[in-house]
């Protein structure tokens, strides 16, 4: 169920049927929702999305989530509670999906383990100055493009070192599908840097391929391309 709408302000709770599907909260250009779409798709599990205004938000939504963001999940045997923040929704996915499903982080405990650091890292080095970056409205903010590339480079080197197509190895894993939406999204950045700018193919070359390559259409026919 997504009827595209977003609901905003003044609206009424969705009436769904107990048909045992989990149902997301998401925004239609949100990246940290987009995280949880991509998840539920490579693991196949079916799922209700509900569209939220985020300028106007309903006002029911804040009984789903106290913060009134996206992403937020709801569960259907797990009554009045609803799970919300991406990195905590993506891991529950993994963890209650995991028995007959494709299993998205590494067996390994350790690397496991250095997967979740990856993410956390790509959260402070990568997002941060990306969205000083964009959102600056007196000039560039000094040494966010530089600190935007030295992030760029921690996962240029690590992808390398792996010697795979993926972090996941030979099909994208939990790391891939957790930064995947801010590398779709790099070319924003030429609303603020001008329209030439675009990743350094000799630097980033690794990145630079497996944006190119990563998923297919299906993947985005719920995100336009920005």
């Amino acid at each position: 169920m997504s009827s595209g709408k977003h609901l905003a302000k003044g609206s009424t709770p969705p009436a769904l049927g107990k048909d045992g599907k989990l149902r997301l909260y998401s925004m239609r250009f949100c990246p940290y929702a987009q995280r949880i779409h991509l998840i539920l798709d490579a693991k196949n599990i079916p799922y209700h999305t509900i569209f939220i205004n985020l300028t106007e938000k309903p006002e029911w939504y804040f009984e789903k989530n106290p913060l009134g963001k996206v992403p937020a999940l709801e569960v259907p045997d797990k009554e009045n509670i609803t799970l919300y923040e991406s990195l905590v929704v993506a891991d529950y996915i993994e963890e209650a999906y995991s028995d007959k499903k494709r299993k998205l982080y590494p067996a390994d405990p350790f690397q496991k383990a250095q997967d979740r650091i990856l993410i956390e890292r790509f959260n402070g080095a990568v997002i941060s100055p990306y969205y000083r970056i964009l959102f600056s409205t007196d000039g560039i903010p000094p040494g966010a493009i530089t600190e935007f590339g030295t992030g760029l480079d921690i996962f240029e080197k690590e992808l390398k070192s792996r010697g795979t197509p993926y972090f996941g190895g030979d099909k994208p894993g939990m790391l891939d599908y957790m930064i995947w939406p801010w590398c779709e999204r790099v070319d924003l950045l030429k609303f603020a840097l001008g329209d030439k700018y675009e990743l350094d193919k000799e630097r980033f070359g690794k990145l630079v391929c497996i944006k190119l390559k990563r998923y297919s259409i299906d993947h985005y026919k719920i995100f336009p391309l920005l």
